[in-house]
């Protein structure tokens, strides 16, 4: 049966909210695809391991269905997330969710041990992986642990009955430095206990071994040679696709946060305030990373019917904004759980307040975006400038970088689809910005990677879908829309 199937590769996309499948062709072409919810209690904070890994399952069924063939796939998702499993890879615990209110109570903990932060990829917060670590190894069962694995690469794991971590996941613990591929023991002792419980540390796109799978394979829709790849951190691999499609882009991702991230081809040194690092993908250079609140403020602001129906409106591209965009009435909540607020000069008005939060939200994208912009132009010192600029005001880089020094901008991510929210992400940065077709980057970005490593040279460009250029705004208020496809 299978010399009567089309050859694919898939990527898995692990999301906080969906789980997704692509399939892509030699050429790349995404030919089939599928989605489903990610398994959660009914408090939508725990993961069922078991349930998502038949999940996964159940939709490389579904898309290759009678007429393809899987000859490689890789699995990207969630970065902070992870189970402790048992000798045969079977999670032994749930997966205690990036967004968890407890986070914060098990950080205090340890967070005053903690030191040189600077250091380590990523800064240390309620948001990372040692807080996964320091739960987990107290749950039941966790003296059987045979190692600790990432969930977004635990469907890789089982299939390739190997532990591995992808690299770029390593760098959201907390406890990895890319610049030496090394763990700090201190921390991993401190939250985990041992470092025994840690898989080897492998390459995003690096092949791990043999796909080995008796549902697939059952199923008869797998090559005899397939493979699994090492995916790794969603962000970063949504990132590295679309810099495929147009080298040195920075990709600003927005779903339930707002992240950016781009390629650089040099390595850097080390994490400076406001960026993360992780390594580069397929690359010796680094990949750059900052992240924003963005869903959770929106929803914070939503508890006023009246605020809330105005920003709908405004998101729908059915009322336009108060001219209080950038007027700073609104302070997003900070990462780990700061509470969003008003400033107390803010207007009452409900389309006042909700311009005045979808502006905050744009500004903090934009200088997200600045400072990401001026690593890539000036190297990562400059990085340091921008993020520390004192009111959250941008640098000289970023400037230079947003008027045309820098590489270009690709939108992408659920908000994408919002006509209104990205009429004010152009009014606030002062220039065109492109939107990603593709509503799946990641899982899409995660195919390539599986079709590279396999050997085969897809087209990003058709694998991605190609552009839309948004709205831009004028002086007079009004807008002008074109459209391009790449």
């Amino acid at each position: 049966m299978s010399t009567l199937r089309t050859p694919v590769a898939c990527g898995v996309d692990i999301g906080s909210t969906n789980a997704k499948v692509v399939a892509l062709d030699r050429e790349g072409t995404v030919v089939a695809r599928a989605v489903r919810r990610t398994p959660r209690d009914a408090e939508g904070l725990w993961i069922d391991a078991d349930a998502l890994f038949a999940a996964v399952e159940e939709m490389v069924l579904e898309v290759c269905g009678q007429r393809f063939e899987v000859h490689a796939i890789c699995s990207a998702g969630v970065g902070e997330d992870g189970v402790l499993v048992d000798a045969a890879l079977y999670p032994l615990t749930k997966a205690l969710a990036w967004f968890d209110p407890r986070r914060n109570r098990i950080y205090r903990t340890f967070e005053p041990q903690l030191v040189a932060d600077g250091e380590f990829d990523t800064a240390a917060d309620p948001v990372r992986t040692l807080v996964g670590w320091s739960w987990a190894r107290r749950q039941p069962g966790a003296d059987s642990a045979a190692s600790w694995v990432a969930l977004s690469d635990l469907a890789g794991v089982r299939w390739s009955g190997r532990p591995f971590l992808s690299d770029t996941l390593a760098s959201r613990t907390g406890a990895w430095r890319s610049r030496d591929r090394a763990w700090a023991d201190e921390r991993v002792a401190l939250t985990l206990g041992t470092s025994s419980l840690l898989p080897p540390v492998v390459s995003t796109g690096e092949p791990v071994g043999a796909l080995d799978s008796a549902v697939l394979r059952a199923a008869g829709l797998l090559a005899a040679d397939a493979m699994v790849v090492a995916g790794g951190h969603d962000h970063p691999i949504g990132g590295w696709g679309v810099d495929q499609l147009v080298p040195g882009a920075v990709l600003d991702s927005m779903g339930t946060a707002e992240v950016v991230v781009a390629q650089s081809p040099r390595p850097v040194a080390g994490r400076r305030e406001g960026i993360d690092v992780a390594p580069g993908i397929r690359s010796a250079g680094a990949t750059l990373l900052r992240v924003e609140e963005l869903s959770r403020n929106v929803e914070w602001a939503a508890q006023d019917p009246a605020v809330a129906r105005q920003l709908r409106a405004l998101l729908e591209g059915g009322a336009a904004p108060v001219p209080v965009l950038e007027d700073g009435f609104f302070v997003p909540g900070s990462r780990g759980g700061g509470r969003p607020m008003y400033a107390l000069d803010a207007p009452r008005d409900p389309l006042a307040r909700a311009s005045a939060v979808l502006g905050a939200l744009a500004c903090a994208g934009r200088d997200a975006v600045d400072a990401v912009r001026a690593a890539l132009v000036g190297g990562l010192d400059a990085v340091g400038s921008t993020a520390g600029t004192p009111g959250g005001g941008t640098s000289a880089p970023a400037l230079d970088a947003r008027a045309g020094a820098g590489s270009e901008v690709r939108l992408a991510g659920g908000w994408v689809r919002s006509p209104g929210w990205v009429e004010i992400k152009t009014a606030v940065n002062g220039y065109r910005t492109a939107a990603i077709l593709e509503p799946e980057v990641t899982a899409v970005g995660a195919a390539l990677l599986a079709a590279k490593a396999r050997g085969w040279e897809p087209d990003p460009a058709r694998a991605l879908g190609g552009t839309q250029l948004a709205a831009t705004f004028t002086s007079s208020g009004t807008t002008s829309v074109s459209t391009q496809v790449s």
